[in-house]
């Protein structure tokens, strides 16, 4: 089971994040359409806090399933294993790997509850095995490390119901792997056929497409400022976003996090170091007389934080540029303190880091 989680990824969009896993066979990352709907490119993340820019290569919206492939990737040695036969059954053990709410690697067991449970004429492997938000796209597996499903979703209103698409849909879907080119590739849900172009309409059955499946979500403005000062660390945005209007990435060691705060602030922080147990008077008179220009070290929860927040109607004023550069200087004046704290006060650096 250990070398199986290294297989394991959290994909993070502009939109939220998910869960995917590597197939070694096609050399491919299987996850949900929901999970990328409206992104060409994501990026994947791993237990060591590596990202990796991700090419979303083929969707299916209809059977909710997408193949996605990072070039960059180190292909993990084990994986989840699926040329296997074993079918699901009332009562078996299983297990969900995955990135419940954006946090850290998760396991949860369960049971099957129902092998085939028919909803909106598919059927799903129904679960008791506890699943959230995040664990979309993540693996289902027996004790042998077989997948027999990939999890989709859960009855919001519900408790111990969760639902995941079975072994036989994912291998019809994965016939057509060796016929993708490189381009953004929609599924078609009617006959299955490939479509490469933005069409109206399938070329193989004549059924309508809504060409929208085809198009990139597109940013707010306030989301590209943002991502300018991002750039300006020579970070691919693409590398740091976490959710809608949310940024989450590391500049070094330090973790930098950028989100909207009170529907009013666009909020940077950085947790840098935990607090030790010794020279706490040294650090807070560091942290008190320390000068920071525009940032504000504080101590929350037994760690030290370095911030920067401003209201996002300054982003709109002459001082946009300033800002900008306030927001990039945070992440490296973050990658720098941590090491002091480490040096001067014997703080460690907080779990968060990497």
């Amino acid at each position: 089971m250990k070398n199986i989680e290294s297989s394991v990824f959290k994909i993070n969009t502009a939109n939220g994040t998910g869960t995917g896993f590597y197939n070694k066979e096609n050399d491919i990352i299987i996850t949900n359409y929901h999970v990328v709907a409206g992104c060409h490119t994501v990026s994947l993340e791993g237990k060591d806090k590596n990202r990796y820019l991700t090419q979303v290569l083929y969707v299916n919206p209809g059977k909710d399933i997408a193949f996605l492939r990072a070039n960059d990737l180190p292909k993990p040695i084990e994986t989840v294993v699926i040329e296997h036969r074993t079918e699901s059954k009332s009562r078996d053990k299983v297990i969900v790997l995955g990135y419940p709410y954006g946090m850290p690697f998760t396991v949860t067991e369960g049971i099957v509850s129902n092998p085939r449970q028919s909803i909106g004429g598919n059927y799903y492997i129904q679960t008791d095995a506890a699943i959230n938000p995040g664990n979309s796209g993540g693996p289902v597996i027996n004790e042998k490390g077989e997948l027999m499903g990939i999890v989709t979703s859960k009855f919001s209103d519900a408790d111990n119901m969760g639902f995941a698409i079975p072994m036989e849909t994912l291998r019809e879907e994965l016939t057509i792997v060796n016929d993708m080119s490189d381009a953004f590739t929609l599924g078609c849900s009617n006959c299955g056929g490939l479509i490469e172009e933005k069409t109206d309409y399938c070329p193989n059955c004549g059924t309508l497409v809504d060409e929208k499946l085809f198009e990139e979500m597109e940013l707010s403005d306030f989301s590209l400022k943002v991502e300018e000062a991002i750039s300006k660390l020579d970070i691919n945005p693409i590398l740091a976003r976490s959710g809608r209007e949310r940024w989450y990435f590391h500049q070094g060691s330090a973790e930098i996090r950028i989100f909207v705060y009170d529907n009013n602030y666009l909020f940077a922080t950085s947790p840098l170091n935990d607090l030790p147990r010794k020279n706490l008077a040294e650090i807070y008179e560091y942290i008190l007389t320390a000068d920071m220009g525009p940032h504000r070290l504080s101590i929350s929860d037994n760690q030290i934080y370095l911030s920067y927040r401003i209201h996002i109607s300054d982003l709109y004023s002459d001082h946009k540029n300033e800002i900008l550069e306030c927001l990039a200087q945070l992440a490296t004046k973050a990658d720098e303190l941590d090491n002091t704290f480490v040096n001067d006060f014997g703080a460690e650096m907080t779990h968060y880091s990497k």
